[in-house]
């Protein structure tokens, strides 16, 4: 028998959601159900409200009993049905799970989400060894952030990579009708694949964003100076896509120092860091930087925060289908004998464009980033036409625009 394969135990399944949502995420819950309901098995499949929480304060939906119109609905609604969740468990709450689990017979867990939610599906499946309960333990990959290890991409990313790309070419054409700097701050502290899917709507060089800043490589403020003085007097506007973690050569994010050199107090969460998404600061602060010291008055920001993560009407579907068959593909390999597992998705070729869906360790992807290729980024910045090849068959046809 194949390593990480052994017979099938009977009891029920748990499937959970946690992280940031995202517009596809329903889609991998349904794949799970879909593809476990009718097993013998696995007579119940239960969802555990607000992730892990849900399950130590035995809080659960029966999912098989749901009808399939209902489910095809839930599908197709973006956030997480379930709710979700950030904790993080330890052995003592670990222990609290398997008190849960024993009450309901729980032997499948399916944990959906990004790259702390691996680890905790690692986490959960390394010390139910270490007590000797049986249980099988199954990542299903989400984030809009797109740095799971192992993954092409992942489900959410296109959707959100959609919107974004979507966005800016709004702001492009409002650009051009009232000249100036247009900032505009996206998600991602470690990884910058969202931002750089700012360039997917440019038909040419002088459409933005004309600048790109993504984390993978130090920011320097003096060459944000300088590239902003250039491109206004080259096109008299600039259109700015940056992400929310860009940070200095000592790996400070910018935000904290921009404050600093301005005297003003940012926000911090409960671990001390800098509060990146959903606060405006960034955006002020480059927008504050570049009136003072290049002198240009019409200079605006915003920050598109967690309006990226489950905007309606923007879905890909193309992300859709695959956040499906994620889903899918865990049940599969439950069904199948694996005790454990993420879900991988890699592609296979371009053109035609194709995916297959992987199994992999859990230590591959746990607490494990992923970056952008250094062949994308263009003299720090701004992102290269290449990425358009990578991106465009996983969000699809975007509107059709003319100008004067």
């Amino acid at each position: 028998m194949a390593k990480n394969k052994v017979a099938l135990v009977q009891g029920n399944a748990v499937v959970g959601q946690s992280g940031g949502p995202t517009a596809v995420i329903n889609q991998s819950l349904v794949g799970v159900v879909q593809g476990l309901v009718g097993n013998r098995e696995i007579p119940k499949i239960l969802g555990c409200r607000h992730g892990v929480k849900g399950i130590v304060e035995e809080k659960y939906v029966e999912l098989n009993t749901i009808a399939s119109d209902q489910l095809e609905r839930i599908a197709q609604t973006p956030s997480s049905a379930l709710g979700s969740s950030r904790d993080k468990p330890d052995a003592a709450y670990c222990g609290r799970i398997f008190d849960s689990f024993k009450k309901q017979n729980v032997r499948y867990f399916f944990y959906i989400g990004g790259n702390d939610s691996s680890d905790t599906c690692r986490i959960v499946n390394e010390l139910a060894k270490s007590s000797n309960y049986e249980l099988r333990c199954f990542h299903v990959p989400k984030t809009i952030d797109n740095d799971l290890m192992e993954n092409d991409h992942t489900p959410g990313f296109a959707s959100a990579a959609k919107f974004v790309a979507q966005a800016f070419m709004g702001d492009d054409l409002d650009n051009r009708s009232l000249p100036g700097v247009k900032i505009n701050i996206i998600m991602g502290r470690h990884a910058g694949f969202l931002t750089a899917a700012s360039m997917l709507g440019r038909r040419s060089e002088t459409d933005g964003p004309h600048l790109i800043y993504v984390p993978e490589v130090s920011f320097d403020v003096d060459k944000f100076l300088t590239d902003v003085d250039a491109t206004y007097k080259k096109l008299g506007r600039c259109v700015i896509a940056v992400s929310e973690g860009i940070h200095d050569d000592q790996k400070k994010p910018i935000a904290a120092k921009l404050a600093e050199m301005s005297g003003k107090q940012v926000e911090r969460d409960s671990h001390g860091n800098v509060q990146l998404s959903g606060s405006g600061v960034l955006g002020d602060f480059l927008g504050d930087l570049i009136k003072s010291k290049l002198g240009i008055k019409r200079v605006r920001s915003d920050t598109f925060g967690y309006l990226q993560r489950s905007f309606v009407g923007c879905t890909s579907l193309v992300d859709a289908k695959e956040a499906r068959m994620a889903g899918k593909k865990a049940a599969q390999l439950a069904l199948t004998g694996n005790i454990d597992g993420s879900v991988a998705i890699q592609r296979v070729s371009d053109e035609p464009y194709r995916v297959a869906f992987k199994r992999v360790e859990l230590s591959d992807v746990a607490g494990k980033t992923r970056v952008l290729d250094p062949s994308f980024i263009v003299n720090n910045n701004n992102i290269s036409e290449n990425f358009r090849t990578y991106l465009a068959p996983l969000v699809g046809k975007l509107p059709v625009v003319e100008t004067l």
